[in-house]
This record gives C-alpha cells, structure tokens and sequence, in this order.
C-alpha cells in the first residue's frame, strides 16, 4: 500500500492544454502559457455558474471584453500595455475555473495563491510586470465590479436594488456597448473575439 508521501507525490498538479503544453499549477511556467489556450478556456468557463439567460453561457473570455471596454471609457489616456493587463485580469480562470463569490466566502482564501502565481505567470509570458500597480489594480477592480452589476441586472436575475447592495452604483453604458457585450456570445465567437482584442493590443 502506498505510503502518504507516495501518494502525494503522485497526485496530479498539472492540467495539459489542447496546444500541448502542461501546466504545472504548483509552479507555473511562463513558457507553458499559450494565448490560444487562454482564449479557448476562457470562452468555455460560464459567469455566473451559468445562471444567466439567453442561448449561451455568458463567457469569462466576453466578461475580459467588457471589462476592459469598460476600463477604456474611464480611463481613455490608458496604454496598450495596461489595457492588456486588463484584459487578462481573469485569466487564471482557464485553469481553475470561475468560482462565484459565495463559494469563495465558503472556501475562504487558500485558492487565492494559486490564482496569483498563474496571473504572475500569465503577465510574465506577455511582457507585463509580474504584479500590476496599485492604481491599474483598482481601475480593474472598478470596471469588474461594473461589469458584475451589468452582468447581474441583464442576464442574472438581479434587481437594480439588489445589485447595488453587492456591487456599487450602476454605471452609465452606451446603447451600443450594451448590445455588443451583453447578448451572450458563442463560445467560438467569444474565442474569437478575445484573442482579436489580445492581438490588437500587442501589436500597436
């Protein structure tokens, strides 16, 4: 019979991407991090546990998009490079997942580090510093909190009060971005969309 440390050394801490590579989540390796399996994942994981209405699921990868739409509005002076690190906010969560806020509360913060070490890794591998600055943290924070009070009042369920409670005052929204990052996309559509928006931003 194996002994505990046997068994712990053969437990698996690494998922293999569909590019092929292996990511060891213990110790990410920059160089184990593609952006199509970023955009792949991202497109597949749902908001909202998939409580959300419409056809589709409401993205992780559409989420980055809105975000980072979102971010651009309030900060229009903001560089390519931190607009990328916008995009790639939740990018972890090709890995391990979206889990929804109630979760977290139950779990508490142990997947935190995990989650840390792979933004850590993601940044590196797309020539971002490691940890983004206090000021790009919190314009992330803002404009992801936005994008859950959007997100929570058009395809949730929420009502404007209750939404409010959880994530702040509504933001303004043009008509026109309303309709392009708030119907659900398709998941290759929302793939597509996610690595256009990537490679726009790394090429300029």
């Amino acid at each position: 019979m194996p002994t505990p440390a046997a068994k712990k050394s053969a437990e698996r801490a690494w998922q293999r991407m569909l590019s092929g590579r292996r990511l060891d989540l213990l110790d990410p390796s920059a160089l184990d991090i593609e952006i199509e399996d970023i955009a792949h994942g991202l497109a597949r994981v749902a908001r909202w546990n998939g409580q959300t209405s419409g056809a589709h699921i409401y993205s992780v990868a559409q989420h980055c998009c809105l975000v980072e739409a979102l971010a651009r509005e309030k900060a229009p002076r903001l560089d390519h490079a931190r607009r990328l690190a916008v995009l790639l906010h939740d990018a972890p969560e090709y890995v391990i997942g979206d889990m929804i806020s109630p979760f977290k509360a139950v779990i508490g913060d142990a997947y935190k580090a995990v989650e840390r070490r792979l933004l850590a890794a993601i940044h590196r591998r797309f020539g971002l510093p490691a940890q983004s600055p206090l000021d790009l943290e919190q314009l992330i924070k803002v404009a992801d909190r936005q994008a859950a009070f959007l997100e929570a009042t058009r395809l949730a369920g929420f009502s404007t009060a209750e939404a409010r409670r959880f994530f702040g005052r509504p933001p303004r929204i043009a008509p026109s971005a309303e309709r392009e990052y708030l119907k659900p996309w398709p998941a290759e559509a929302a793939e597509k969309r996610y690595l256009e928006r990537f490679r726009k931003l790394v090429s300029e």
